[in-house]
């Protein structure tokens, strides 16, 4: 194996996740914890069951977002009418309603960010317990896109918040949150917990071991 692709373990090194002190790890088992000689953040060389506490969020949030898209999101009541939403026909309502950009938006940011993301994690756990050795570096820029994005999903939570605290006009206009958006907020916020809680490097150690 050549220098370039030898990882900061193999190499006995140490980053902290707080301050990014360098430390040296020669006697330090891989589970195994100290504490940071500058800052006092406790160190380990890879996430301490990282898999597991990732395939645990990844198919939590997988479970969460049946009902997040079963379930209407909000309301919208006008004049004393209203019709209950969920995701999608909400997108096809502002798509009636000829707004299209924000339909474009909510479709991306509500529909097809969390199922690509729920896609790629368990791609990329599948392939590091089947020991891949393929595209290190593009599954590891891919794991890191996927991390940036995920909380663009918020959205859609947000626009639903901001809606039913401002349009409060009695009868004629009142905008009201249904359960949907609370399991889809739970999807949002579980798939971010199940980015934080993966290690990319053991993309690497997985490739050091079956080579």
């Amino acid at each position: 194996m050549t220098e370039l692709q030898m990882t900061a373990a193999r190499a006995s090194l140490l980053s902290c996740p707080a301050c990014r002190l360098l430390h040296q790890s020669r006697c330090l088992p891989m589970n195994c914890r100290q504490r940071c000689c500058r800052c006092g953040t406790k160190l380990s060389v890879r996430k301490p069951n990282s898999i597991a506490h990732t395939w645990a969020l990844t198919l939590t949030a997988l479970i969460l977002y049946i009902p997040a898209n079963l379930f209407p999101v909000m309301t919208v009541i006008s004049y004393g009418e209203g019709e209950p939403d969920t995701i999608l026909t909400g997108v096809i309502r502002l798509i009636e309603n000829g707004m299209y950009p924000i339909a474009l938006l909510v479709f991306f940011a509500s529909i097809i960010v969390p199922i690509v993301k729920l896609i790629v994690m368990i791609f990329l756990l599948i392939s590091i317990q089947k020991k891949s050795s393929w595209h290190p570096r593009q599954r590891t820029a891919l794991y890191r896109v996927t991390e940036y994005i995920g909380r663009w999903s918020m959205l859609d939570i947000f626009m639903i918040a901001i809606l039913a605290a401002l349009v409060k006009v009695g009868a004629i206009a009142t905008v009201e949150p249904e359960l949907g958006a609370i399991f889809f907020a739970g999807v949002v916020v579980i798939t971010i917990l199940a980015a934080k809680s993966f290690d990319p490097r053991l993309i690497w150690d997985a490739m050091e071991e079956k080579r």
